[in-house]
């Protein structure tokens, strides 16, 4: 299963962007897009089955509430190598480094990464870790800023400064990441865009601007800020193991013989 736990692990400190990312999430902007977020996962994994379920990043804030897998994780990233970790069998926060899981492989029926590949330098690398330590089937969801929306688009504007704390050129769009998919032995199924507001900094204002969702949703659906895309690791040459159900053979009726009485033409020689 999963490698021993390391107790000096516990004093190691979280990436600066995801700090950074965490501490921002709590603002009147950040829970906007953190409402969407949960919601959209919880859709996505409400009917997801399995032994073992993982966030990795962003602890604090729980993916999984929605999921019925008995054994969750939620699980703080790192950078530094301080040995393998447990997988706990509770809601412990545990630490790992995105780019090198602690996890034995195919271990993992459903793995979130809630903007845990824009806060590394190798995303691809994480993804990659992601492909390993999931089952046949098993079921990794991303969340991510989306570049091309007026978030993101906020940062390239001379003058102003970023909205989000994750800078335009980490950010993963969905079409790379959808060509990185099919690198490996993954296949999107369920995607969505959202929080269509434009970027604001108060309640206020993103209450004022609230209209935008069903009209951005129908209009321009990828320009939201923020997507959440769920994708399936599949495997060549697997088949899915049923039930050998026995057939029944059907009892054939044996044609009654009824004999005949002789006919007095019959009788009479």
């Amino acid at each position: 299963m999963i490698g021993q736990a390391n107790h000096r692990s516990v004093f190691v400190q979280e990436q600066p962007l995801i700090v950074e990312l965490a501490d921002w999430l709590e603002t009147p902007a950040g829970q906007y897009v953190r409402a969407w977020e949960r919601k959209t996962v919880d859709a996505m994994v409400t009917n997801v089955f399995g032994y073992h379920a993982v966030q990795l990043g962003l602890p604090q804030f729980d993916f999984l509430q929605a999921n019925r897998i008995p054994t969750k994780s939620r699980v703080h990233t790192w950078t530094k190598d301080a040995g393998t970790l447990a997988m706990p069998a509770t809601r412990v926060h545990a630490y790992a480094e995105p780019e090198h899981l602690p996890f034995d492989s195919q271990s993992i029926d459903l793995l979130i990464l809630p903007h845990v590949l824009e806060c590394s330098n190798h995303p691809h690398q994480v993804l990659r870790e992601a492909e390993r330590v999931l089952v046949p089937e098993g079921r990794v969801v991303i969340a991510g800023f989306n570049p091309w929306s007026l978030w993101g688009a906020h940062e390239r504007l001379p003058g102003l400064d970023p909205l989000t704390p994750v800078p335009a050129h980490m950010q993963v769009s969905l079409t790379r990441l959808k060509d990185w998919f099919k690198l490996l032995s993954f296949e999107a199924d369920r995607g969505r865009f959202g929080c269509y507001a434009p970027p604001c900094q108060t309640d206020k204002w993103l209450q004022r601007w609230s209209f935008m969702e069903a009209a951005g949703d129908r209009w321009w659906p990828v320009c939201g800020a923020v997507y959440v895309v769920s994708a399936v690791r599949r495997v060549a040459g697997m088949r899915l193991l049923t039930p050998a159900w026995k057939k029944r053979e059907r009892r054939r009726g044996r044609q009654a013989v009824v004999a005949s009485r002789p006919t007095m033409t019959e009788g009479k020689q």
